[in-house]
């Protein structure tokens, strides 16, 4: 398995990338947005984003996206082929994806909103922080995207505070030293904050 940085190259892989996030998102049923293929191309010919290959073969993808110019980026996207599951890839691409990021851009804060529980645990042994919506980017352009995602209605009802997402928040100004060890008290406390947030948005539905 070989987890690189994209590049013009791998634009090949844009149309199955799509195909991956969107039957993600029909399986989880929250909390991904779809994917246009020019847009990932975009990400791979920039050196914005890391794709794991078998050889030839599509394993799994990651993106970098820019914020309120510069000032926050996000990684996004986080996916792995179905036949690549259950192997630890996602926390491999999500390091790699974190690790390029500090690099290119070092004095961004790094942010993530996701209601995936592996997701939020991936990123707390990173070093990021939940944080209310109100300190991550202002950038229309970022919530705009959350539009193909099943819950914006949610986010449009709060006026962009809160969503079934959660929001986190890596601050290069104030590193702590990241997790080494699994804490089994941190899968029920974000089940427990998931299930919270269900029951008081999507009651309002009925």
């Amino acid at each position: 398995m070989e987890i690189v940085i994209a590049d013009k190259s791998h634009s090949i892989y844009a149309e199955i990338i799509c195909e991956t996030i969107a039957d993600a998102a029909k399986v989880r049923g929250t909390g991904i947005a779809k994917r246009e293929p020019e847009y990932i191309i975009t990400k791979l010919e920039n050196g914005n984003a890391v794709i794991a290959l078998e050889g030839d073969k599509f394993a799994g993808f990651c993106y970098i996206e820019q914020w309120s110019h510069g000032k926050f980026v996000a990684n996004s996207g986080l996916i792995v082929h179905p036949d690549f599951r259950n192997l630890g890839l996602a926390k491999q691409i999500k390091k790699v994806v974190f690790d390029h990021s500090r690099t290119k851009f070092p004095d961004a804060k790094i942010f993530s909103i996701t209601t995936g529980l592996a997701v939020l645990k991936m990123n707390s042994e990173l070093g990021y922080k939940p944080v209310t919506f109100s300190e991550l980017t202002d950038d229309q352009s970022f919530w705009k995207g959350c539009q193909t995602c099943k819950n914006f209605d949610v986010l449009t009802r709060t006026e962009q505070k809160m969503c079934l997402c959660t929001g986190m928040l890596y601050d290069p100004s104030k590193v702590e030293a990241p997790k080494t060890e699994s804490r089994d008290y941190d899968k029920k406390v974000w089940t427990r904050l998931k299930l919270i947030k269900q029951n008081m948005f999507l009651k309002k539905d009925k």
